[in-house]
């Protein structure tokens, strides 16, 4: 069963966003996907925009390409600090991360 099945995101498009409230820093997402993921020079992380630019809004989201599903569920999985967010773009729902269901 692939994640996509899994968290009944099928054909579905996903975004992620990162809380820097609860961010500890530790930079797990990074090395799972350096590609939606990284670092800023406050210690903090941030999730980037389809250009690679880092996005450093409160609340700021990004799509989570489909190659790289399974790495961002990961990341979301294994945050110390439970900051991330994945969820789907068409309603809103949060399918992975602190405030799933």
């Amino acid at each position: 069963m692939t994640v996509r099945q899994e968290s009944g995101t099928a054909g579905e498009g996903l975004e992620v966003w990162i809380d820097q409230d609860l961010c500890t820093g530790d930079g797990i997402c990074a090395q799972y996907a350096p590609e939606v993921f990284e670092l800023d020079i406050d210690g903090l992380a941030y999730v980037k925009s389809v250009d690679d630019e880092l996005l450093q809004a409160p609340g700021a989201t990004t799509p989570v390409p489909l190659p790289l599903v399974t790495d961002v569920v990961d990341s979301a999985k294994e945050c110390p600090g439970e900051c991330i967010h994945v969820r789907r773009v068409s309603d809103g729902v949060e399918v992975y991360g602190p405030d799933a269901e």
